[in-house]
């Protein structure tokens, strides 16, 4: 697998979501009907309910899978673009505006539905379940997908959510293919591997390069619990597989070459809202810039673990600074 040495941009496309992060315990995913860990799409004012029974009111910051990894590659000062669709609201005004901030080059179609939104419950334990409203996020067309749209990819990264829309799926993956990008598929979710998963074989077949996923969707994509039999199974399925467990670490497989990535950091996680995006922009990084694959999976691991001290997916500066004194050793 060769990364085309002319170059350099790190394109993401998927939802355009503001995150709303709740955190709540267990009783209250029990009270609501919530699967813990999962993703369950909603209507808007489902999440409005479920926030009825809550005295917190939760901070809100632009979120959504790809454009996470897309800023953490822009922080670790990569070039980086983001495609998707949002409304012509508040909402969408501070989506943009923090894309650019974060000099993410923003790709954005527009839509006269509210710009979507993710209510993200996290519990003590760390894990976050997810009510997502897509509103505008969801009206992206494949008509509005171009080969211009990934003009510089190297790397087009795709969330697993897209494949809610089939034929904008298929187009993205298509014309990313037409740029001469690679393709780095996130399985996003295991509730949306199992509920779409003969869909993930043919495209993880046809096109994906790279291909993310962690036990939990790899398990409902494979069919294995054990993590060694899953990355193997995985390796199996694209060029460049990840499997990330947590705590413990996470491996890449190229072939038959197995790489143990060891965690990164002591202690435990307060939340892990974007632990697996940032692990993302890490390790996408690091293969742009021809860096090893065990040095691309500990830059990944360090992004990852920061993002999990924290309280949402972004990583306060500090953060960044730790990690960068990575990448100057």
């Amino acid at each position: 697998m060769k990364i085309a040495k002319n170059k350099r941009v790190i394109a993401g496309i998927g939802a355009a979501l503001m995150d709303l992060l709740l955190q709540e315990g267990e009783d209250f995913l029990k009270k609501a009907g919530i699967q813990k860990g999962g993703m369950t799409l909603v209507e808007n004012d489902a999440i409005d309910k479920i926030l009825q029974n809550t005295l917190v009111q939760p901070p809100l910051v632009p979120g959504g899978s790809a454009c996470n990894t897309v800023v953490g590659v822009s922080r670790l000062g990569g070039q980086a673009r983001f495609i998707g669709k949002c409304g012509e609201d508040e909402y969408s005004s501070i989506f943009e505006n923090d894309l650019k901030k974060n000099q993410v080059e923003p790709m954005l179609f527009k839509s006269s539905s509210p710009t979507g939104r993710v209510l993200s419950i996290i519990t003590p334990d760390a894990q976050r379940s997810l009510l997502t409203y897509l509103g505008a996020s969801s009206e992206t067309e494949a008509n509005d997908i171009s080969v211009g749209c990934f003009k510089d990819a190297a790397i087009v990264h795709v969330e697993g959510y897209l494949i809610y829309n089939n034929d904008l799926m298929l187009a993205t993956l298509k014309h990313a293919k037409k740029a001469g990008a690679l393709i780095s598929l996130d399985l996003a979710s295991f509730t949306v591997v199992e509920e779409f998963y003969d869909m993930f074989e043919e495209i993880v077949h046809d096109f994906v390069d790279i291909l993310i996923a962690n036990e939990d969707e790899a398990r409902a994509f494979t069919g294995h619990s054990d993590e060694h039999k899953a990355i193997q199974a995985l390796g199996e399925k694209a060029d460049l597989a990840v499997l990330k467990v947590g705590e413990r670490g996470s491996y890449i497989a190229e072939s038959s070459n197995i790489i143990k990535i060891e965690p990164v950091g002591p202690g435990s996680a307060i939340d892990t809202t974007g632990a697996g995006d940032l692990w993302a922009s890490g390790f996408l990084f690091g293969l742009v810039n021809e860096y090893s694959l065990e040095r691309c999976g500990q830059l990944g691991s360090a992004c990852g673990y920061e993002v999990c001290q924290v309280i949402g997916a972004d990583i306060p500066d500090n953060g960044w600074e730790r990690i960068k004194k990575i990448l100057e050793e």
